[in-house]
């Protein structure tokens, strides 16, 4: 009887194994249960959704790449053509000035190229001594108004009282005649522009000691 038993455990345990062993060569695991095969399904498409947002983000950057070169160019490309024209503008600017400043000679000496041929005139003529000077004090009064032409005007000395804002005092004469510092010779011409004086006048003055006296 208990050899009987032992024969239908053995056989029992048997039946169990070759069940297991059929179940598991269609594929199916008795241990698995169906949340682990949705999770296994799913595996893969999470991997190939997160590879394509992984890409995508890589792409955004490349794209926001290009549009700054872009940019880049184009304020490169600006730069280019302001610094041209600053270059441009500098050199008319140049020429401006210099155009500017020729007229101004020009302006200036032509005047005075009359004086110049009167003056190489009166060197080659042959004439006596009253002749020449004649000549030369024709072509001093030519001067005088090439000067005037420019707003250039002598400044006044014999008989005007003395200035030192026009007027530097080589010396003194002593007379009771004129007023005290009375401007009595004039050594060198002095000259104004309008109100600005170019030179002061080089003058002997007056002094009168009576006058200081009283």
């Amino acid at each position: 009887m208990a050899r009987e038993t032992v024969v239908q455990g053995v056989e029992e345990t048997e039946l169990k194994d070759r069940g297991w062993k059929h179940k598991g060569s269609k594929g199916a695991d008795p241990e698995t249960r169906p949340e682990d095969d949705a999770l296994e399904g799913s595996g893969p498409q999470t991997m190939e959704a997160g590879g394509e947002a992984g890409a995508d983000p890589a792409a955004a950057l490349k794209g926001e790449l290009e549009q700054v070169r872009a940019e880049r160019d184009k304020l490169l490309d600006r730069l280019a053509r302001l610094q041209a024209e600053f270059e441009n503008a500098r050199r008319r600017e140049a020429k401006e000035r210099a155009d500017q400043r020729d007229y101004a000679i020009q302006s200036a000496v032509e005047p005075f190229l009359g004086v110049m041929d009167n003056f190489q005139l009166a060197l080659k003529a042959q004439g006596s001594l009253e002749q020449l000077r004649g000549g030369v004090e024709l072509i001093l009064k030519q001067m005088e108004e090439a000067l005037k032409g420019l707003h250039v005007q002598p400044v006044e000395t014999v008989g005007a009282i003395f200035d030192p804002r026009v007027h530097e005092a080589l010396g003194s004469i002593e007379t009771a005649e004129h007023p005290d510092h009375q401007v009595l010779e004039e050594v060198r011409r002095g000259y104004k522009i309008r109100d600005k004086l170019l030179r002061p006048a080089l003058v002997r003055i007056a002094s009168n000691s009576a006058v200081v006296s009283d």
